[in-house]
């Protein structure tokens, strides 16, 4: 897990820095991210030359990170896979070499009809057959290896990354080509380390084949005379030339029929995205979609994005026709023309039986050497248009990291208070990614057990204060200095709750064993649910089952089992009624007398619970503290003032 560089819950509020996180790769080597790069188009480009310009860049970005796989920092299984996987290639072309001069021998013993040779070359196949078979699992074993390993430790670079400093959350707020970063991860991901192992693979047995059978073709078929219009034609090595001009129309067809497969594929990965996306927010959002009736608008919705998708498989599967055509064909050619060309000198004598069918292994085998990209260019486009996805997520996370490091927009700096103040806003001002001020310069200083109200109208920047409290959001200026080795604990307006047990959702963000479930039990009483004590245990999922209500009164329940320095309450209780509400915060006022809490809040009931409010209201630069004033607690008047109520109620029933 990557180590957190803003306050998160239950860490130290003072390790707000922004460094590179640390990687642990599957063989628990470090892994050292690279280090984000700017480039800027070449303004004289047009912008088809600079789209261009920027695609092939993404492929560049993401070797940049995938080949430290193979670096100081990488693996340390890398090479050693990768030689073994090489041997195996060279071991496996051998084996082949030598299956190709058994099947001389075999047709050449049949013609003489040797019947002691034949006997002998049948028992002489098991062991190369059983040879080459095993070869064949040993290189699917270290190519898979390969794969496997380069996708666990790219996965851990990408994955660190995005979860370090909130960047998941921050990819929502700015702009970029970074759609679906759940899907590039798990899906785009996976291609763009295994096409490459398998392209590699392929390559280096396709021309090691190649190199060796060409040899044997320019052995066995030597020079072809042909007699035309009286004039006399050698032909050197014709079978060798027969090969290549083959595999080259083969290759060059399907270059011209295929070049749009990149586009296609990108599309279609683009589109495949979306339509998960969709149905994921479904999911999601299931309760308030039921309540609304939404179901037929969500369906809409999804026969649209589906749609899409349809329609680029379309496109797709018009490419695979095409390529088909040649590959297929390609395929039921290629036996018969070295058996077309060999005939003549066959029956003239000059070539034996033997030799006309290794010239025949021989040949299919050159130019599927040859042909390797006819067959492999879907895969090429579709690791084409994977790799530039990861690619352009890996760029929006390298702007974030420039971010951090000041480059270009304002950047809010963190830090420790002097003396014994628990948070302080020195300068504050909270911009978008852009610089366009959302709140501007802020000067506050919270004690010690001080209970602070933040307040104001809608769109005044008060959740973004509270991001920017939390480290979330980065863009700004001044600074947020929060007390050296103290604990802060955000309760946001929607809870969070996490796959698993009841016990894990109520412990979230610590482990489940932490507390046992008499503690556990004991939180859960205190706000009011007791009625889920016995289900802490039970798996389900929780999110869906518990009401808005439900779900703040679990993360109070958080609150009293971690037993934070410093909270924050984003509308924690918006989905309460009052008097739930006034109960939430007198238990939190009681359980965690010493806490400094800081409240973002519409209601003017939890002024009772406050000793502080300060009020943002909107301005031209963005918004402005206008007032901080001192509160005077009125929760025995509030009290007073309900028993008035209830005593007037039972006399107006009676009358």
């Amino acid at each position: 897990m990557p180590r957190d560089s803003g306050p998160p819950v239950g860490t130290s509020a003072s390790d707000g820095k922004s460094e590179f996180v640390e990687v642990i790769a599957e063989s628990g080597d470090h892994v050292e991210p690279p280090p984000p790069e700017v480039v800027e188009p070449d303004p004289a480009l047009s912008p088809e030359e600079a789209e261009q310009a920027r695609k092939n860049y993404l492929l560049t970005r993401f070797w940049i990170s995938a080949r430290g796989y193979w670096g100081r920092h990488g693996d340390r299984l890398a090479w050693p896979f990768s030689i073994g996987l090489l041997l195996l290639i060279i071991t496996n072309v051998g084996v082949q070499y030598g299956i190709n001069l058994w099947n001389r021998a075999i047709f050449d013993a049949i013609e003489k009809r040797d019947s002691a040779t034949v006997y002998y070359l049948a028992v002489v196949f098991f062991p190369l057959a059983i040879g080459s078979v095993m070869l064949g699992v040993a290189q699917v074993f270290a190519r898979m290896g390969i794969q496997r390993r380069w996708r666990a430790w790219l996965t851990n670079s990408v994955v660190s990354r995005w979860l370090s400093s909130g960047r998941y959350y921050q990819l929502n707020l700015v702009g970029g080509d970074h759609q679906n970063p759940e899907y590039r991860i798990a899906e785009d991901l996976r291609i763009s380390t295994d096409s490459p192992v398998d392209f590699m693979a392929g390559v280096t047995s396709a021309f090691l084949s190649a190199a060796t059978f060409i040899v044997v073709l320019w052995t066995i078929g030597g020079a072809l005379t042909l007699t035309l219009g009286g004039s006399t034609i050698t032909i050197p090595g014709f079978l060798v030339i027969a090969a290549v001009i083959y595999a080259a129309i083969a290759s060059g067809s399907i270059m011209t029929i295929g070049r749009s497969f990149v586009q296609v594929s990108e599309a279609k990965n683009q589109a495949e995205a979306e339509y998960r996306y969709a149905l994921t927010r479904v999911r999601e959002n299931g309760e308030s979609i039921a309540l609304l009736g939404g179901e037929q608008e969500e369906r809409d919705g999804i026969d649209k994005t589906f749609t899409k998708v349809l329609r680029q498989w379309a496109r797709l599967a018009g490419q695979h026709m095409r390529t088909t055509v040649v590959s297929q064909g390609s395929s039921l050619i290629a036996p018969v023309v070295p058996l077309l060309l060999c005939a003549p000198k066959f029956l003239d004598g000059s070539m034996s039986l033997g030799q006309v069918m290794q010239a025949a292994s021989a040949f299919t085998i050159v130019q599927a050497a040859f042909g390797w990209l006819v067959d492999n260019y879907p895969r090429l486009a579709d690791w084409n248009a994977c790799a530039r996805r990861i690619a352009s997520l890996m760029m929006s996370l390298d702007g974030l990291e420039r971010a951090e490091r000041g480059d270009g927009v304002g950047r809010i700096k963190r830090g420790v208070t002097e003396g014994g103040a628990m948070l302080s806003l020195k300068d504050l001002s909270v911009t978008l990614d852009d610089g366009t001020a959302v709140v501007g310069e802020t000067e506050v200083v919270v004690g010690p057990g001080e209970r602070l109200l933040v307040a104001g109208e809608s769109g005044t920047g008060k959740s973004t204060l509270v991001r920017a409290l939390a480290g979330l959001w980065p863009w700004g200026g001044g600074a947020v200095n929060f007390h050296p080795d103290r604990r802060l604990f955000m309760l946001p307006q929607k809870p969070y709750i996490p796959f698993g047990t009841l016990r894990r959702a109520i412990t979230y963000p610590g482990a489940a064993e932490d507390w046992n479930m008499e503690q556990i039990g004991q939180a859960l009483q205190k706000v009011g649910l007791e009625h889920l004590k016995d289900k802490i245990p039970d798996e389900g999922p929780w999110d869906q089952t518990l009401s808005g209500g439900e779900k703040q009164r679990l993360a109070f329940a958080r609150l009293l089992l971690h037993r934070p320095d410093i909270v924050v309450l984003d509308e924690a209780t918006s989905a309460l009624d009052e008097k739930s509400q006034d109960k939430m915060m007198e238990i939190v006022v009681n359980e965690l007398p010493n806490a400094t809490i800081v409240s973002v809040a519409h209601r003017v009931e939890l002024e009772a619970f406050h000793s502080r409010k300060i009020v943002l209201e909107r301005r031209k630069g963005g918004a402005r503290l206008v007032s901080d004033v001192a509160l005077i607690p009125r929760t025995g008047k509030r009290r007073l003032l309900g028993r008035f109520l209830r005593q007037r109620n039972v006399t107006t029933k009676l009358a």
